[in-house]
């Protein structure tokens, strides 16, 4: 993209040109799925709450704070933002668009395929968007990485999912295809905020945009699908927690991890999203892991540590000085 390039843009192309990965950034991902994974559980304590207004208020509220802490560079850099309108708003639908469909494809076709098929596609869909639209070559090493991570969310959702039913053919499908749609709209939603970061603007002003109007963009749902959080003070503390700490808080720590390094790495990290979730299921919930679920696990683990652990110098042959 052209335009000025931010401080956190220029480390993670110092970085990426030199071959190694910026672990702040790693570790600021890693914090955002370790933030993320706890919804599943934390929406088991709001049993009477539908998962479609779950989403919404996580996702509205939690983008509605983001926009309260940046407003002032808001205002400040609204020219900026206008100019990258396209960027901005093309990211506030993704965002709006996210929590629904990928609530609603694990409603549809089940947590095992709504989880693979939304967290499983991200990592390919934005390393295709950077492909097609930045020109970024593809690595062997995370094409071979995202593929160990791949088979890992899959045999881990299968384990989680073996005591449950299994949904209609109608039903699979269209939870396939939103899971589709979640997993392209988390892609595009990282790569059009990175994309602004690179154009001079800090990861609290375009995540702060972004986030605000998805927002706004969810309340309706959030009115018209939302009363049972009314019902009781417990549904009411689940919806608090969701849209401060995996929503506002998780996603400080992923813009942060967005201006150090590549949206297509970012998103492979966040693999380990479902890795806590299913510890805290097993931990907190009472459920039961198969091997094949924990096999699922230690891939996902060492897909993260072959695509972000930095790789040994090899000394050349008659290197020139």
């Amino acid at each position: 993209m052209s335009g000025t390039t931010s401080g956190g843009g220029r480390s993670a192309a110092k970085a990426a040109s030199a071959g190694s990965v910026d672990l702040l950034g790693v570790f600021m991902c890693l914090l955002a799925a370790i933030a993320w994974g706890t919804t599943g559980t934390a929406a088991t304590f709001a049993p009477d709450v539908p998962a479609v207004a779950i989403g919404a208020a996580a996702m509205g509220f939690g983008g509605l704070l983001q926009a309260s802490r940046a407003l002032s560079g808001i205002r400040t850099n609204r020219g900026a933002l206008w100019r990258h309108r396209g960027l901005l708003i093309s990211g506030a639908l993704a965002v709006a668009i996210y929590p629904l469909a990928f609530y609603a494809s694990m409603r549809l076709a089940g947590v095992t395929i709504g989880t693979v098929i939304s967290l499983g596609s991200a990592p390919l869909l934005s390393a295709l968007i950077e492909n097609r639209l930045d020109g970024a070559r593809l690595t062997l090493r995370w094409t071979s990485g995202a593929a160990i991570g791949v088979t890992g969310i899959i045999l881990l959702s299968l384990g989680e999912g073996a005591h449950a039913g299994v949904a209609s053919g109608d039903n699979v499908v269209m939870g396939t295809v939103l899971g589709l749609v979640a997993g392209g709209t988390y892609a595009l939603y990282s790569w059009t905020t990175r994309g602004m970061m690179q154009a001079g603007l800090s990861s609290r002003i375009a995540m702060g945009a972004t986030f605000g109007i998805g927002g706004v963009l969810l309340m309706p749902v959030l009115f018209a699908t939302g009363a049972p959080f009314l019902m009781s003070a417990g549904n009411l503390a689940v919806g608090a927690y969701m849209a401060l700490v995996p929503m506002f808080l998780g996603y400080i720590a992923f813009g942060q991890a967005l201006s150090r390094i590549s949206a297509s790495l970012a998103t492979t990290i966040t693999l380990f999203e479902p890795v806590v979730a299913a510890l805290l299921a097993v931990v907190i919930v009472g459920e039961r892991l198969p091997i094949s679920g924990w096999t699922g696990v230690a891939l996902i683990v060492a897909c993260l540590i072959w695509t972000t652990a930095p790789l040994p110098r090899r000394r050349g042959r008659g290197r020139l000085s």
